[in-house]
């Protein structure tokens, strides 16, 4: 594992800050703002203002890093329901990552109740208080995900913010999304900033409806959304562009698989170029065109 010292703040346009990974060549954040990309794209991509209202919530964030979204969706429950309890599993490969996040000064802007909680997960990998049970499980999410499946955890909110596809494929595949989509409750939501076609089409594989999440005030000129919600019910998701739907039918959304949940990201990248590979469907460069886009 890394040295939790050699994790270097960078900056974000919000002000806030986020790690550079050599290992996957990303930021964990977006260049726009760490701390805005926490609650726009998963705490109120998942509806946690309105689901605070319940006595007790339960959310699931796969690939924890540095506690942002678990943060976020902390502060926004807390202050609708302070009484709220709130049960969090986190899945994260690196625990150096967020103990570096809570070793610096990284965690300022969060309230002095959520950055006691987030000190005490990088530290002892548990938190428990009145209104609080959090967990963090280390390891490769595709192997920490199964027992908690099979138990039954059901999730009102989870949060899904690995490295992209191309990085960290085995993240996206069609058979992740079933072990997460088994930790989803009938009312939840699973929210993530992709909107790869990939991945869009291996949630939708995995039995979830899918929706969008609507473009902000910033944003890049090719950007044409924030991100990809998924429910089992469709009346609560902001629908696909024309676009979007179109971009579905293109061999982009040939999704990634990885039957044994053990593959090498070679290997799960090798199948997937085969299949695009094999496909007739129309190409992703044809779909630009037709669109516009860049």
């Amino acid at each position: 594992m890394p040295d939790s010292t050699l994790w270097i703040p960078q900056p974000t346009d919000d002000g806030s800050f986020t790690f550079f990974s050599d290992e996957f060549g990303e930021t964990f954040h977006s260049r726009f703002g760490a701390r805005q990309e926490a609650f726009q794209k998963f705490a109120q991509a998942t509806d946690l203002a309105v689901k605070a209202q319940q006595e007790t919530l339960r959310l699931l964030d796969v690939c924890y890093g540095l506690g942002y979204n678990t943060a976020a969706a902390l502060e926004v429950i807390w202050a609708v329901n302070p009484a709220c309890y709130v049960e969090v599993v986190g899945l994260e490969l690196d625990e150096t990552v967020p103990q570096a996040a809570v070793g610096s000064a990284l965690i300022d802007g969060w309230s002095l109740r959520v950055q006691e909680v987030l000190r005490a997960i990088a530290t002892h990998h548990c938190c428990t208080t009145p209104q609080l049970n959090a967990t963090l499980l280390v390891g490769d999410a595709r192997q920490t995900i199964q027992p908690l499946a099979q138990s039954e955890f059901q999730a009102d909110a989870i949060f899904l913010d690995p490295f992209s596809p191309r990085r960290c494929p085995q993240l996206w595949t069609v058979d992740f999304f079933a072990q997460v989509a088994h930790c989803l409750a009938p009312t939840g939501k699973l929210a993530t900033y992709s909107r790869s076609a990939a991945v869009r089409s291996a949630m939708l594989a995995a039995g979830l409806c899918i929706g969008t999440i609507p473009l902000g005030n910033t944003h890049l000129p090719h950007e044409w959304s924030q991100g990809t919600v998924g429910s089992f019910t469709a009346q609560t998701l902001y629908p696909l562009s024309p676009m979007e739907q179109e971009h579905l039918q293109t061999r982009a959304a040939i999704p990634y698989r990885d039957p044994s949940l053990s593959d090498l990201a070679t290997t799960i990248l090798e199948r997937h170029q085969q299949q695009q590979n094999q496909s007739t469907r129309e190409s992703t460069s044809s779909w630009r065109r037709r669109w516009g886009i860049k």
